[in-house]
């Protein structure tokens, strides 16, 4: 049976780490898969949370029953520049620490690197695995992971292909569904990218976004033209383009009993009734 988690990152700037624990817990959700944020790790910057903040945050876990399930670390390891590189491998390190403390089973993360500098880049995110490897399983922890916009791999067959190349059964893939377009050049086409994946899907981040490819492109009008930028958003399920109904039927039908975690973000105006809602409809659509 899949498990449902929340991000709560529309809850950041108000919230504790330990706070957004007890809100997920009145949402009614058992799990929380917590992203970014400046006071426990942050974009390529060196982990802050200290004892004091784990030891609140477990004690939030134990009062209400939710489980911290992962965490989301975007640390650029994949950089084509080696002191980077080194870098943010030492930013890795702490955040292992951190999972292991809060007995999180895994952490999922994106590949990072230079799109335009792709062979480089993949380079040096061997590298930093070759280097981590022996530190993930030291504390038995699983990676997950994502091809974000913007990564040096932009696109599910790809990132498929490096994670079945890294050859380890505890490092999988995330498709993220926000980014259905930007994995396919615009295609979308959920179902193919899903069975693709196959049984290396291990996790769901689940949030509609709008075809950029779509009307022209002119759904997105970048200054000045041509810029290397990305865009996409996360938003409630039925706010975009994303066909839903082929997503959730390719899960059934492959008996998917990942995780599903809930990650919409710009809508705090009414994130309580938004997360709520999504919990049920995921809820239904995977049977959880």
């Amino acid at each position: 049976m899949a498990k449902i988690a929340l991000d709560p990152a529309m809850y950041h700037p108000e919230l504790s780490v330990a706070d957004e624990v007890r809100k997920a817990a009145e949402l009614g959700y058992e799990y929380l898969e917590l992203s970014p944020r400046a006071d426990w790790f942050f974009w390529q910057r060196y982990p802050k949370a200290d004892d004091a903040a784990l030891a609140e945050v477990k004690k939030a876990c134990k009062e209400t029953g939710v489980q911290m399930l992962t965490l989301v670390p975007v640390f650029n390891w994949s950089s084509p520049d080696e002191q980077e590189r080194q870098a943010q491998v030492r930013n890795w390190r702490r955040l292992l620490e951190i999972a292991s403390e809060l007995e999180c089973p895994l952490v999922n993360s994106e590949f990072s690197g230079d799109p335009n500098d792709p062979v480089r880049s993949e380079h040096a995110f061997y590298r930093s695995m070759e280097e981590l490897i022996p530190v993930f399983e030291q504390y038995g922890i699983a990676l997950n992971l994502e091809a974000h916009p913007y990564d040096f791999t932009e696109r599910n067959d790809d990132a498929v292909q490096i994670i079945r190349s890294l050859n380890r059964p505890w490092v999988n893939y995330v498709y993220c569904a926000p980014h259905t377009f930007h994995l396919s050049d615009g295609a979308g086409d959920v179902r193919r990218m899903l069975e693709y994946a196959g049984d290396r899907t291990a996790h769901l981040h689940i949030a509609d976004c709008y075809n950029h490819k779509l009307r022209q492109g002119h759904r997105y009008i970048v200054n000045p033209p041509g810029a290397d930028v990305r865009i996409h958003q996360h938003n409630e399920i039925g706010n975009g383009d994303v066909d839903w109904d082929d997503f959730f039927a390719t899960l059934r039908e492959t008996n998917f009993d990942g995780i599903a975690t809930v990650c919409v973000f710009g809508w705090e105006e009414e994130a309580d009734a938004l997360h709520r809602r999504m919990r049920e409809r995921v809820a239904a659509e995977l049977k959880a």
